[in-house]
């Protein structure tokens, strides 16, 4: 019990902490709207079982053996952060009666699935309670448990970043000033990832 809890505040201090996944969830709301802002949240939701899968699969193995594969994925996921980041700096503003500018359902599930697949900040996350809980006590289906919840603990939390942001009133005060939001979020977005990179060198 102790264990389940402890797994259950730190799941959720860490969904909830800002960095890249609420920060695109959060464009993505604001720009398209509340539909594809929550499109992006299961993308998020599923990429979570990419660190998931590769905890289970080996993570002691990855450790002894290959800890030069867990370094590439961080390399990649900081590369990728500076490449949202930038596009994000240079968005041109949304006019929403020129239908060219949505972007469609899969892009916005991909989006959300790209930056959580590829981000060191959860990479370290799930590795690190995985290491933790994976005894020989914990079998197997407690251990892919313990992943619904962290999954559906970052698909309710975005689902409600996204009915937030995408709300009227709200979504209407950040478009008018979009272009600004656009360059904070993306600045972030690339200082996340340009401090990850440097921090493996």
């Amino acid at each position: 019990m102790n264990e389940i809890i402890a797994v259950g505040i730190v799941t959720l201090l860490a969904v909830m902490s800002p960095g890249a996944d609420f920060a695109l969830v959060t464009r993505n709301s604001y720009l398209y709207g509340r539909h594809l802002g929550m499109c992006t949240a299961f993308g998020i939701a599923m990429g979570v079982w990419v660190h998931i899968s590769y905890s289970l699969i080996g993570l002691g193995i990855l450790q002894q053996h290959l800890p030069s594969l867990i370094q590439l994925i961080q390399y990649i996921g900081a590369a990728y952060l500076i490449y949202i980041g930038y596009k994000t700096f240079t968005q041109a503003p949304i006019l929403f009666d020129e239908n060219s500018n949505q972007i469609t359902r899969w892009q916005a599930i991909r989006h959300g699935f790209l930056t959580n697949s590829l981000n060191p900040k959860t990479t370290l996350f799930v590795m690190s309670i995985y290491s933790q809980v994976m005894t020989n006590s914990n079998p197997l289906h407690t251990l892919i448990g313990y992943g619904v919840f962290i999954s559906g603990s970052h698909l309710a939390w975005f689902c409600l970043v996204a009915l937030f942001c995408s709300a009227p009133f709200i979504r209407n005060k950040i478009l008018a000033r979009q272009v600004i939001i656009n360059r904070i979020i993306g600045g972030i977005l690339s200082a996340l990832g340009l401090s990850l990179l440097f921090a493996h060198f």
